[in-house]
């Protein structure tokens, strides 16, 4: 066994080289024509190929052009004004007119209407031609007795009446009235400062009766405050 191995390697039955020469080449030539028709051939019939109609579907179709553009606005005329001359009526005039024509006189009427003949002017419809005198001017405000401004003196003097209610409750004492006295020495006002409950309607009744001389300011009359007291005694 082991020298038909060796034998076999010493002389081998197949023999490398026992076919011909040209067998190789022509083996690689058949098969590049053969791959070279299964490449070539469906690239030259790809113009045979119909196109699929599905196809129209993805295909969009192209956009309709454009419009024209409007055509361009007219160009505006600009109206041209002439200047106007600028002429004072109260100039003189350059030449001599040929006729002088006399101005003609108006009268504008400077009254109202429904006015009468010898109103004031500018006066309101319906005015009187005699109006009444104006209001007399508001007296001065009292100023109050001392410094300069002498107490007036009393020259008309009226007891009080004793209440007979006081009189039976033995109430006595004095009451102080703060009295306005008026320019025509007259007493205008009263105004209590001390009160006797039961005695003080009497010492205003008594009061509002006294007369009192005028107090000059400036040699004007003018009302006073001055302070007097009423007393009222049992007996």
């Amino acid at each position: 066994m082991p020298g038909d191995m060796f034998g076999e390697v010493a002389n081998p039955t197949i023999k490398i080289g026992a076919k011909k020469w040209y067998t190789l080449p022509l083996s690689i030539i058949i098969h590049t024509v053969i791959l070279g028709a299964v490449v070539i051939i469906p690239l030259m019939a790809v113009g045979a190929v119909p196109t699929p109609s599905g196809m129209a579907a993805f295909v969009a179709a192209p956009p309709p052009p454009p419009p024209p553009p409007p055509p361009p606005p007219p160009p505006v005329q600009q109206q041209v004004q002439a200047p106007t001359a600028d002429v004072n009526p109260a100039a003189a005039p350059i030449e001599a007119p040929a006729e002088i024509k006399p101005e003609a006189i108006v009268i504008k009427n400077v009254g109202i209407e429904a006015g009468v003949i010898g109103g004031v002017t500018g006066g309101a419809a319906g005015g009187l031609l005699d109006a009444p005198p104006p209001p007399p001017p508001p007296p001065p405000p009292p100023v109050r007795v001392g410094g300069q401004i002498k107490a007036p003196v009393r020259v008309k003097n009226v007891n009080p009446v004793y209440p007979s209610i006081a009189q039976s409750a033995r109430v006595q004492g004095v009451v102080i009235i703060e009295a306005t006295i008026g320019p025509d020495g007259r007493v205008t006002d009263t105004k209590v400062l001390r009160s006797i409950p039961l005695l003080d309607q009497a010492a205003i009744d008594a009061v509002k009766q006294w007369t009192y001389t005028p107090t000059l300011l400036n040699g004007v009359p003018v009302p006073v405050i001055m302070t007097v007291t009423v007393n009222f005694t049992l007996k």
